[in-house]
């Protein structure tokens, strides 16, 4: 039987799955009353109803990949970075169940500025009364700096979001307005790729609104919405950084746009103007003017001279820039205030006064404390413990009331009315999300048991949908679609659905708007964005992580294939090949434990142990996360894999794994050459290349350390230099160029001089060299130039015969039969250093923007007056 069918007869029965006891029946997005389904999944019906459990569990599988690959995560802040939930069944609307919906919301956007137009400038609603005065003042988001008519925006709101919901009879309601940094629309594409690749028979057969064309009416309106006339218009996404809970939705909307995704710390305010601050500022003046900052920060957290002293995440002086019109921000600054639920009892009658109209989109029923009726129907109905009655502050989350007891919740009440509202709980229309059967329930199926059915079914859940307007041209144009959202409790990670809203007939155009208006004549010519100092120093760290990736697991596998060998034990102890190549290892990462095999597991495991591959892991995706938005999607497919190999390796003990899971971890690694590769050579791809060569010249140098530092007898030299050879990927490049036995001449002359081999120093430093000059702030007579000359004319210079020498004293004093190469040992010691040096110069020369942000009330009276001056 069917998914859907099975669904379908199981909500069709007297008592809906959600309906609790005195509570109206819910109204079903699939099914109708009869039993039949709506008129959406008619539509489909010839793909849909097809849907077995076999099909859904592939589905949800693959979902759970896709999403892996892409690196779609959701950071709680409780619980940190989450995997990204997508439900296998879309809500899915028809066209004229859409139509009413499209209308009001358009409206709803409309109110929305001219109340925000209101409150800022004429305030006729606090003056007519219409809106109770202590609703808005009383309420966080309104910033008193910019309540003043000359620095009102005619248009503040760009971009809006509302959380709808259906009661019992299938009306929607708004649940909450979504205004201040509306998030979800990068959630919403990612949604629609990944249901579009999983299921492309379903997809392809469904006459459904695609998003792309309102992506390019958001970038059209976005480069067009400058105050004033601006030919070529700087547009920037502002966000709080990684460890922003949407900074995925964040980093997708600054790659679809093709707009920098900056942090407060790339900005500062100039001249009354906003730039992105220049390497070597403030000494260097800024160049790169901002006309448009699409906000991801919380109004009270962008500016610490105004607003919250104490933040770090805004840019200093941007309320006067906006208050100059200097700047433009999406959305305005003031916005949070419509996000207060005390405004939804009087957007009707804000409605009538402002627009001349009737609210289209009613809001759930909510009673504000501060009106006297209002908050006594609030208490008693919170005195006879009404479950449907929700209270909340008009400026804080709903949890921060959720241990309160009636009684004290009451209390709270009379003692501030204003700061609290009532609501009504909306038994929320429920949908069917996929819950496959858990393993030991018989639904477990390993190799070879693909003839065995999978069991699973569609359970009804309460469903909210998130939806949007743009503001394109002279009016607001919903988004025909949204992000959907289910949850099994409060508590719970929310789970995703994505919306099709279907077409009235097949020539209508995608999300009805056709061609998007070509942009003014001149504004379309290529531009460069600039990339911040902190970008750079990202994508430095990327290329330095990367490296140091690759060849702590290309010495961890020479390690491994060492041990493999016959006689890599003697007598209890290790012989001197593996002895060796540990030893390297333990100069790059330290000794976590005497056993060969649980310290190669531990460098591939443990991400708290500093020079691990983990460790380099983790850093690498942090790094590369902060400039997500410069990187191809195709990125996050090697953590993904690394991610794979990882839970293979904890879920076995035996000693092939590690070997098996470090291979797949390099060829993961590897494969992030190939996306780099294909990046505009732009600062930031030099960036990555700079920090890969640098890296490679510091491990290079402890890799021959640990390996040409000590002389042994034949053999054993012969082993170790093959092994050194094999974890510096020249292995089969020396056979090719030399004949004879392994000699430690033949090697540091391959690795240190040889220029045509990649992995050499002579080759790094040649690279790093192009990269370096190829950066704006070089000068070709910068220290780090300079620093560089330097080294590249010493290692020009080298006689690798002599650095391969035993030293008199050595040999004479060897010890258990070894002898020490000196010259080589402190030789490779002065070329490390000179490397750290030169990456130090590079900090100082590309990445540093002025001292860090230090909060007001930490600063002199002195260092105020002057930063204001």
């Amino acid at each position: 039987m069917s998914v859907l069918r099975d669904y379908a007869a199981t909500v069709s029965q007297p008592t809906l799955p959600l309906a609790g006891a005195g509570e109206p029946a819910r109204y079903d997005e699939v099914v109708e009353t009869d039993g039949s389904f709506r008129p959406g999944w008619k539509a489909l019906a010839a793909h849909a109803l097809a849907l077995s459990a076999d099909d859904l569990h592939r589905v949800d599988g693959e979902i759970v990949r896709f999403l892996a690959d892409d690196g779609v995560s959701y950071a709680r802040p409780d619980a940190g970075a989450q995997p990204w939930q997508l439900d296998p069944v879309p809500l899915v609307l028809d066209a004229a169940a859409w139509a009413p919906l499209e209308v009001a919301l358009a409206q709803r956007a409309e109110l929305l500025n001219a109340i925000l137009v209101d409150l800022y400038g004429e305030r006729r609603l606090l003056r007519e009364g219409i809106v109770p005065a202590a609703v808005v003042v009383g309420h966080s988001g309104y910033l008193r700096p910019l309540a003043r008519r000359s620095a009102v925006d005619p248009q503040p709101l760009l971009l809006s979001a509302v959380d709808l919901g259906r009661d019992a009879d299938g009306e929607w309601h708004a649940l909450a307005d979504r205004v201040q940094a509306p998030s979800g629309l990068g959630f919403a594409a990612e949604n629609r790729r990944v249901i579009s690749q999983v299921m492309p028979d379903l997809f392809q057969e469904s006459s459904l609104h695609h998003l792309d064309p309102y992506f390019a009416a958001l970038r059209a309106a976005l480069l067009s919405s400058t105050l004033g006339s601006v030919d070529d218009a700087r547009v920037v996404i502002l966000s709080p950084g990684t460890l922003s809970e949407t900074a995925f939705d964040q980093a997708f909307l600054a790659n679809a746009l093709g707009l920098p995704l900056v942090q407060g710390s790339d900005l500062v305010v100039r001249d009354g103007f906003v730039w992105m601050k220049p390497a070597g500022w403030p000494a260097r003046r800024p160049t790169d003017r901002i006309d448009v900052i699409i906000r991801r920060v919380d109004a009270a957290w962008c500016d610490p001279l105004e607003l919250r002293g104490d933040s770090r995440l805004g840019v200093a002086g941007l309320t006067e820039a906006v208050r100059r019109g200097r700047v433009r921000l999406v959305n305005g600054l003031g916005a949070g205030v419509l996000e207060n639920p005390a405004l939804m009892p009087y957007l009707a009658a804000a409605c009538e006064a402002l627009l001349g109209e009737q609210l289209r989109l009613p809001s759930v029923p909510t009673w504000w404390c501060g009106d006297e009726a209002s908050r006594e129907l609030v208490l008693a109905r919170l005195d006879a413990g009404d479950p449907t009655l929700i209270v909340r502050t008009i400026d804080e989350p709903r949890k921060v009331l959720e241990h309160l007891s009636p009684a004290e919740l009451a209390a709270r009440i009379r003692a501030t009315p204003h700061r609290y509202v009532g609501q009504d709980h909306l038994p929320l229309s429920q949908t069917p999300v996929w819950s496959p059967a858990r393993l030991g329930q018989g639904a477990g199926r390993g190799a070879g048991e693909s003839a065995t059915p999978r069991t699973g079914r569609a359970a009804a859940q309460p469903v909210t949908l998130r939806a949007f307007a743009l503001r394109y041209g002279s009016t607001y144009r919903p988004l025909v679609g949204g992000l959907a959202t289910v949850r099994e409790n409060a508590d719970a990670l929310p789970r995703t659905k994505d919306v099709w809203v279907l077409k009235a007939s097949e020539a209508d155009p995608d999300q009805n708007l056709g061609e998007t208006s070509p942009l003014p004549a001149g504004s379309s010519a290529r531009t460069i964005p600039p990339l911040a100092p902190r970008a750079h120093a990202d994508m430095f760290w990327t290329g330095r992580y990367a490296e140091r990736t690759e060849d702590l697991l290309r010495l961890l596998l020479a390690v491994q294939a060492e041990l493999d060998q016959p006689g890599a034990y003697t007598a209890g102890a290790l012989a001197e090949p593996p002895r060796v190549l540990l030893d390297a290892l333990a100069r790059l990462a330290g000794m976590r434990s005497l056993d060969p095999e649980a310290e190669l597991r531990s460098l591939l495991l443990d991400a708290a142990r500093p020079g691990s591959a983990a460790h380099s892991i983790a850093r690498l995706r942090e790094a590369m996360e902060g400039v997500r938005d410069q990187l191809s999607g195709d990125t996050w497919r090697v953590f993904a894999n690394i991610d794979r190999a990882t839970r293979a390796l904890r879920s076995s003990a035996h000693p092939h794994r590690t070997a098996e899971s470090g291979g797949r971890m390099l060829a993961a690694m590897l494969s992030l050459y190939g996306v780099t590769a294909n990046m505009i050579r732009d600062t930031g791809w030099h960036m990555i290349e700079a920090g890969r060569y640098l890296e490679r010249g510091l491990q290079l140098c402890e890799l021959l350390t640990a390996g040409l530092a000590e002389r042994h007898d034949a053999r054993t030299t012969r082993d170790v230099l093959e092994a050194v050879l094999l974890a510096s990927e020249s292995v089969v490049t020396y056979r090719r160029r030399y004949r004879g036995s392994v000699r430690a001449a033949d090697v540091l002359d391959l690795l240190l001089l040889d220029g045509s081999n990649p992995r050499s120093l002579t080759f790094a430093l040649a690279e790093l060299r192009t990269h370096l000059a190829a950066m704006p702030a070089s000068t070709g007579s910068s220290r780090a130039e300079r620093l560089l000359d330097h080294l590249d004319t010493e290692v020009a210079a080298l006689d690798v015969t002599a650095l391969a020498a035993v030293s008199a004293a050595s040999g004479a004093a060897s010890v258990g039969g070894t002898a020490r190469r000196e010259a080589l040992v402190d030789y490779l010691a002065h070329v490390t250093e000179q490397l750290e040096r030169l990456s130090d110069a590079v900090r100082h020369l590309h990445f540093e923007s002025g001292p860090p942000a230090v909060p007001l009330s930490e600063l002199s009276l002195i260092e105020v007056m002057e930063a204001r001056a």
